[in-house]
């Protein structure tokens, strides 16, 4: 392990001077920044495993994970065969391929409620189609969202968004015209009466409530049963469809999404990430009733060159294959329970008070004392601290989230030994705050 002492980052100092030339803020996403806390620049060369190193050779355990793709860590041999094997034949066809609808047919023999599905290039496209099929399904114009989740940055989702515009403070981003925010309703998550209201207020105008059913972009966040049920039964009762967004939790909490778990029972699923195998990719799917309305077989029309790239449905395809032959969930789950309880046990020896909140492989360390159950709660942490403590842990060897307000994650790949230098580190971390 790193003592603690500052890294050498001249290169990634070097990189950025460079990137500020020729990138807004040096970064291809808002994510990738540590200005939040605080930080210098990190660029990173190479990942293994459940390792990542930067360009300047620093080894770090990895709790980012391409935020979230990398269920079964870098570089998983069957993941990097199957990108091989398919480039061998090409990149991309502006044609259908048999891998696209073998990855359908996956999708939906794994995931409840896909009766049909588009593939298409990213989370955002995702959410961005689904809302559009869910409008042109009900022929009505408003959305439902929750306070603190994020569902990509198409205009009439940036409201009270989580991730990085919850980050750097602009929740409401400049370029979205008022006309397409004032068709989005925003709820407090957890709040079954605020929802009921809104539907006694505007049910008839509503065409679907969308939801992260674990919410991992204001940092991790559960929702009650109560919450559960309400989105399960008012939606539908006033002819609103169910968007489940599963792009952070489709195949990482459970090989069948959190719907599995929590009982959720959506019109249409947003998937990404993990479907990918690193690679990007999104896809959105329900019922068949639904999904008709796409074209080329309904009117409501959406498109993309690159949707089901061959090489991104290769690795997506071997990544899920993987975890059906493996199982991994059961170790993943294990593996932490044992972090998180190390990490609690660590803050608590050190006299720091957070607030640990997991699902499965996603979690987050809140720097508060308050139960975190939604965006209020979340923002009652100390951001302050969070920062001091990321760059402890960074310069001990672990790579975490540079934001208070997203999740980190397990693989398949991280270990005891793994787990042990992450729990360590943290002692040390939370000890010299």
């Amino acid at each position: 392990m790193n003592d603690g002492k500052e890294l050498c980052m001249d290169r990634s100092e070097a990189l950025m001077a460079r990137a500020l030339e020729s990138i807004p803020g040096g970064v291809n996403s808002p994510v990738r920044a540590l200005r939040s806390v605080g930080g210098g620049p990190f660029f990173a060369a190479g990942g293994d495993g459940a390792w990542v190193v930067d360009v300047d050779g620093n080894r770090y355990v990895d709790l980012i994970l391409s935020w979230g793709p990398l269920v079964l860590g870098h570089r998983h041999p069957e993941v990097v065969a199957a990108i091989r094997a398919a480039l061998d034949h090409g990149m991309s066809y502006g044609a259908p391929t048999e891998g696209e609808v073998e990855m359908a047919e996956t999708l939906r023999r794994l995931m409840p409620g896909l009766e049909q599905v588009r593939l298409v290039n990213s989370g955002t496209e995702a959410t961005m189609s689904a809302v559009r099929v869910a409008r042109g399904f009900t022929g009505r114009s408003k959305l439902v969202k929750f306070e603190g989740c994020y569902h990509g940055h198409a205009d009439f989702l940036l409201v009270k968004a989580g991730s990085g515009a919850l980050t750097f403070g602009a929740p409401d981003s400049a370029g979205v015209p008022a006309e397409f925010a004032a068709h989005t309703i925003t709820l407090p998550y957890n709040d079954p009466a605020a929802l009921e209201k809104a539907f006694q207020e505007a049910g008839g105008q509503i065409a679907a409530v969308i939801v992260e059913p674990y919410v991992g972009n204001m940092g991790v966040v559960t929702p009650t049963p109560a919450f559960v049920a309400a989105l399960n039964d008012i939606p539908r009762r006033h002819g609103a469809l169910l968007i489940c967004d599963e792009v952070m939790t489709g195949f990482r909490v459970a090989l069948h999404g959190a719907q599995s778990l929590l009982g959720l029972q959506p019109d249409l699923t947003c998937l990404g990430k993990i479907i990918g195998g690193g690679l990007p990719v999104g896809a959105y799917g329900g019922r068949r009733e639904v999904m008709q309305m796409v074209s080329p077989v309904g009117p409501v029309y959406q498109a993309g060159t690159l949707s089901g790239n061959p090489l991104s449905v290769a690795a997506g395809l071997a990544t899920l294959r993987v975890l059906q032959a493996t199982d991994p969930y059961p170790a993943i789950e294990r593996n932490s329970a044992t972090l998180c309880d190390g990490l609690a046990a660590a803050a608590a020896a050190a006299g720091v008070t957070v607030t640990i909140n997991r699902i499965g492989s996603m979690f987050t360390v809140f720097f508060t004392g308050t139960p975190v159950t939604d965006l209020e709660s979340a923002k009652t942490s100390d951001t302050k601290a969070f920062g001091r403590w990321f760059h402890r842990m960074r310069n001990l060897g672990v790579s975490l989230p540079p934001s208070q307000f997203e999740a980190a994650f397990l693989s398949a790949a991280h270990g005891p030994a793994e787990i042990d230098h992450v729990v360590q580190a943290a002692r040390e971390a939370f000890r010299t705050m």
